[in-house]
């Protein structure tokens, strides 16, 4: 099943002939996924104003208020308010917080509101009026905020901050928000940034596993990657050719087929091999021996024999990944020694191409 390439006393590489253990064990492999670096799916802390936030106040008197009533606009564009007999809505200029994390209120002076919920300001402006405005009522509410937002930037339609809701936002939430993604979704990934920690998933994960479609989070960035994925076709097919994946998922079956298949003529159906490197415990997981080779990624190379009817059972569960490398011999002893040189060629310096002094089995 297994047997280990050699230069002097250090591995290079590993060859792995596929069976039913050998897919069952990469197919167990986990998915890329937010969770282990994100934590649960809890939604953000309660919304709080931030230095840098406009707010919008508007505040109500009793009828017979003397202090606020109908606006009026005077010269330069300003805004007065002129006593109403009723009880009537008073718009106040959109606020800044400024550096002291406060706002200006008529009358009330400067209000302390950064570090606090809009419904907490309320209280403290109608606290700060009482005494001076009849039975005042309060409305504040957020209408631009620098803190309480997403970055979303990469190949979306319209990227920028996009503000976030009171009650959270999901990231397909923010995606759609800003018109989607440019390129198809089996060829994009999402990068989330927080609190300087990165993580990415295609885009594909997000939609078809729902626990992965997080909550954002104030100041997250979101990065939408266009990634086309390819394989390399060497030897003995009838393309050879790096050769886009063009949809979500594809096998070892079908990859051979967009390589327009073996050539009959030349082709050895016990040779055909995929090139990758491959986590160092995942190695582990298939090969008794200790791996010698340095580095967490280790060069792997599959073999699949394909004078074997299951073989081609097998190459219908076997997933092509993104820069795999997919040899086929062109004979039993010339066409592997090529490939090796191949190998070494391509994985350079890395693997150094070491002679093949057995068969591959």
């Amino acid at each position: 099943m297994l047997s280990q390439r050699r230069s002097g006393n250090t591995t290079r590489y590993t060859v792995i002939t596929v069976n039913g253990g050998v897919v069952n064990t990469l197919l167990a492999r986990p998915a890329p996924s937010l969770q282990p670096l994100f934590g649960n799916d809890a939604p953000p802390p309660v919304t709080t104003i931030s230095v840098g936030d406009t707010l919008g106040v508007a505040i109500w008197e009793a009828g017979g208020g003397t202090l606020f009533g109908d606006p009026m606009t005077m010269s330069g564009g300003l805004t007065a308010f002129a006593p109403s007999p009723g009880a009537r809505p008073s718009t106040i200029p959109e606020q800044l917080v400024l550096a002291d994390g406060a706002i200006s209120i008529p009358f009330a002076g400067r209000v302390p509101v950064a570090g606090q919920t809009p419904q907490a300001v309320e209280d403290r402006i109608r606290a700060a009026l009482k005494g001076k405005a009849s039975n005042p009522q309060v409305i504040v509410a957020v209408s631009r905020s620098a803190f309480n937002t997403v970055t979303v930037t990469g190949e979306v339609v319209t990227g920028g901050r996009v503000p976030l809701s009171p009650k959270g936002d999901r990231i397909l939430d923010v995606i759609a928000s800003v018109g989607g993604m440019k390129a198809p979704v089996y060829d994009s990934s999402v990068r989330l940034t927080r609190n300087g920690v990165t993580a990415s998933v295609p885009l594909s994960t997000l939609i078809e596993q729902p626990r992965e479609n997080i909550y954002v989070w104030p100041g997250d960035v979101l990065t939408l990657i266009h990634q086309p994925r390819a394989f390399q076709s060497f030897g003995a097919t009838n393309r050879n050719d790096e050769i886009p994946f063009g949809r979500e998922a594809l096998n070892l079956s079908q990859a051979l087929a967009k390589a327009a298949g073996l050539r009959d003529e030349r082709a050895d159906p016990e040779g055909v091999f995929v090139l990758r490197y491959e986590p160092r415990g995942l190695v582990t997981k298939l090969t008794p021996a200790p791996l010698m080779t340095g580095g967490e990624m280790v060069p792997v190379v599959y073999n699949f024999d394909f004078g074997d009817p299951k073989t081609y059972f097998l190459a219908q569960r076997f997933a092509v990944q993104d820069k795999d490398i997919i040899y086929v011999s062109n004979a039993k002893t010339g066409g592997i020694q090529k490939f090796f040189q191949l190998f070494g060629t391509l994985t350079a310096p890395v693997v150094t191409g070491a002679a093949i002094n057995n068969s591959v089995n």
